[in-house]
């Protein structure tokens, strides 16, 4: 949801009610529940009931907001301790893709010890995206600083999910955190779990040099 996305609480409502019927049309037995991806300023535009809609895997006190690409804008801090004080968690999606935070990861430090929770992709941990990506990626699961591991999947074409993938780059309890337990726990509205521990200097350090 950004200004060449500008859709509605209302027209997001609406299309995942039309893929529930194709799916059950189809005998299909997967759940689809809601939610959006916001640009920062665009969801400063909306009021709280219509943001909270947006709430991903339907649950309102759970945000997705979209990193931007270029640039890190001096607001955006505020913006998102703004909404953690209205009782939204941010989840700020693919900042591995920002240079501002390939350049200095540990920007995001200060984020996530004031509650930002943080989502990398799929594509990015595997190398399609781009090295810097990756590395950006995997360093951001090695200082513990990224709590989900998405597909952000556009279309077969575009970013194709290749989550398993991604999860076995990862290995272990660690992801099956990142890609079952917290995303759970968000959808059912339930407190994350803690992080599994990973032994230092063992396979996770490895593999993401």
């Amino acid at each position: 949801m950004r200004s060449d996305y500008p859709t509605t609480a209302v027209q997001m409502e609406r299309g995942v009610e039309a893929v529930r019927e194709a799916l059950a049309e189809a005998g299909i037995e997967l759940e689809v529940v809601p939610g959006g991806e916001l640009a920062l300023e665009q969801a400063a535009r909306l009021e709280p009931s219509e943001l909270r809609r947006f709430g991903l895997g339907g649950n309102p006190r759970y945000l997705l907001v979209e990193t931007p690409y270029y640039g890190w804008p001096l607001a955006l801090t505020d913006r998102l301790f703004s909404l953690r004080d209205s009782g939204i968690t941010p989840v700020l999606a693919h900042p591995e893709r920002s240079a501002e935070v390939q350049g200095d990861p540990e920007r995001l430090v200060h984020l996530v010890r004031g509650g930002v929770l943080v989502q990398v992709t799929a594509a990015s941990l595997d190398g399609r995206i781009g090295k810097r990506p990756q590395q950006t990626a995997r360093r951001l699961i090695e200082m513990g600083l990224a709590h989900l591991l998405a597909s952000d999947a556009h279309s077969a074409s575009i970013r194709e999910v290749g989550m398993s993938a991604a999860a076995r780059t990862v290995g272990g309890r660690l992801a099956d955190w990142l890609t079952r337990q917290v995303p759970a726990a968000i959808v059912d509205g339930t407190p994350l779990p803690p992080r599994p521990e990973t032994p230092s200097g063992g396979r996770l350090r490895r593999l993401f040099r």
